[in-house]
């Protein structure tokens, strides 16, 4: 073998011994020597774990030689392509559930901002004790020009004022509910008062209901004192107070698509301002339409060139429109698509208690009701009468109205106190109560009552007392001073054997005659230790309606266009 041939064959034994120790793992001094080497360590070294260069046309031989073929690459490259996609499918989705948590945290975030509280430091601290069943909404509506109202039409001035009010009775089964409205000029007693600057009023007698929101004569109006007042004139603890103004009350009508109504003849409007003089154009049609916004809100407050021209008609019809309103919103269903936009339209124009100061918590009250038939909604008037332009209250109608609320009676006289007062099992019914020392009845009898000492709620305690016994409670305050140790009962001329009667339900009290006529029970510490439950003051009976009352009551499902008399 010449020298040529010899070296030529250690060359090729020297590369190929090479290749050999890259396969078996080790690295070749080879990688460093020329492009070819430098390639083709890469390549090996992306075999045992590391990363290549693709690989060139030079490195085919070697590729081959190495196990691997071209078509393996081109599968992994398609692996790599799906994980790719897969990871994209699994990231896009996660953000899409991060910004639904996102979107839903900021929908309640804003409904929230919308929320306005007034002071809670106005309630009063004499107050009815909580009931064991059913809840109370004090619904009052603004009229005042104060904000987006003066576009609507509201009252003159920047005082805020009560249009219109109802108490809402949601019983405790959660099937049931009555809504009672209180006419604006219903003659009433007003208690103590918080004014702006911290002060309290002093009470007053025979004054008009709506007063008690203009207290204070602020542009929000006066929420608490209004409160304060349902609960001295009902005995009924007010768990919730909603305030709605007219440009939330437009809004909302809008958000629900509008409201099914019924217009007993064409109305103009002249009939919405009787100072214009003239008829002035058409607003709304006789006969079943649907209205929202500013129609909605000439519908529920017209008063003049309709009906009787009364507040009294007025409020037929905005119980009407009320029912109409819960049976849209039943309608399409308690979803997203439906109550965002209500909530949104609410939220932005409700003043409420702090109570009821989130989105979550009026959504919650509001799922409550989600469960009751319309025609399980009823609207009632507080009973009422002329006394010649303001309304009084008829005794003892309005009393028993109160008595039925309170022992969760519906105006059919059912008992719908809930699963809580019975076994469970059966229908409900009322919790047992002690046996009063003594049978006694109250009818005909009116009777003035006034805490003595510093306990609070001993007032509305011995008041809802002498209303359970049928007595007419005619003024609950606290007396002048508070330092009476027994109970005082004093009478009119001729009064002392009603005095006596009244002094039954108080034992140990004292009777004294005085000069002035009236039946007075000043409440002493002696009252205020004796426990409920040792019998010593009358037990909650059970009160049905009179049956005037519950055949004047209507239901959310009735006609619209039934009793077109009505305002």
């Amino acid at each position: 073998m010449t020298d040529s041939h010899k070296a030529r064959g250690e060359r090729r034994a020297g590369r190929a011994g090479g290749r050999s120790d890259i396969r078996a793992g080790g690295r070749s001094d080879d990688r460093t020597d020329g492009r070819s080497g430098d390639r083709s360590g890469s390549r090996f070294d992306a075999r045992a774990g590391g990363r290549s260069d693709p690989p060139t046309t030079g490195d085919r031989s070697d590729a081959r030689a190495g196990g691997r073929s071209r078509p393996r690459p081109r599968a992994g490259g398609r692996r790599r392509k799906r994980a790719r996609r897969a990871r994209l499918v699994l990231i896009l989705g996660l953000s899409f559930l991060v910004l639904l948590v996102a979107g839903a945290g900021w929908i309640y975030f804003r409904l929230d901002g919308n929320i306005t509280t007034f002071d809670a430091d106005g309630v009063s601290g004499d107050r009815p004790e909580a009931g064991a069943g059913g809840s109370n909404v004090l619904v009052i509506g603004s009229d005042s020009r104060s904000g987006g109202n003066q576009d609507l039409g509201g009252g003159e001035g920047e005082v805020g004022r009560s249009d219109t009010a109802f108490l809402l009775h949601v019983y405790a089964d959660r099937k049931h509910a009555v809504a009672v409205s209180l006419p604006r000029d219903t003659l009433v007693d007003i208690p103590p008062c918080r004014l702006p600057d911290g002060s309290w009023t002093k009470p007053r007698t025979s004054a008009m209901f709506n007063s008690a929101f203009s207290v204070g004569e602020t542009a929000h109006g006066n929420p608490a004192c209004t409160q304060n007042t349902v609960e001295k004139l009902t005995g009924l603890r007010v768990d919730h107070t909603v305030v709605v103004d007219f440009a939330g009350f437009a809004k909302m009508t809008s958000a629900v698509g509008g409201v099914p109504v019924c217009v007993p003849k064409d109305v103009y409007e002249g009939d919405l301002n009787p100072h214009r003089g003239s008829r002035g154009n058409l607003v709304l049609g006789k006969g079943p339409q649907t209205v929202s916004g500013r129609k909605a809100l000439d519908y529920v407050r017209i008063r003049h060139g309709i009906g009787d021209g009364s507040d009294i008609g007025r409020i037929k019809r905005q119980q009407t429109f009320v029912s109409g309103l819960f049976k849209k919103v039943k309608e399409e269903g308690l979803n997203p698509t439906t109550l965002l936009p209500l909530a949104n339209a609410a939220t932005e124009s409700l003043t409420v208690d702090p109570g009821l100061g989130s989105a979550a918590k009026l959504l919650a009250f509001a799922m409550s009701m989600k469960d009751i038939d319309l025609h399980d909604i009823k609207f009632l008037t507080l009973p009422w009468r002329y006394q010649g332009n303001r309304v009084a209250i008829v005794q003892p109608d309005a009393d028993a109205l109160w008595a039925a609320l309170k022992a969760d009676r519906t105006v059919d006289g059912k008992d719908a106190g809930g699963p809580s007062k019975g076994d469970g099992n059966g229908p409900a019914s009322s919790s047992p109560s002690p046996t009063p020392r003594a049978t006694v009845s109250g009818a005909g009898i009116a009777v003035a009552v006034y805490n003595g000492t510093t306990v609070r709620g001993l007032g509305a305690r011995a008041t809802d007392a002498l209303k359970d016994a049928g007595f007419t409670v005619t003024h609950t305050a606290t007396a002048t001073t508070q330092d009476h140790t027994g109970t005082l009962v004093t009478y009119g001329p001729g009064e002392k054997n009603q005095a006596e009667t009244v002094a039954q339900l108080f034992p140990g009290s004292r009777l004294e005659p005085a000069a002035t006529a009236g039946v007075v029970i000043t409440l002493g510490q002696s009252y205020a230790d004796e426990r409920p439950e040792t019998g010593t003051t009358p037990s909650a009976t059970p009160t049905d309606l009179p049956a005037r009352l519950a055949d004047a009551a209507r239901s959310a499902d009735d006609d619209p266009c039934s009793d077109l008399s009505y305002g």
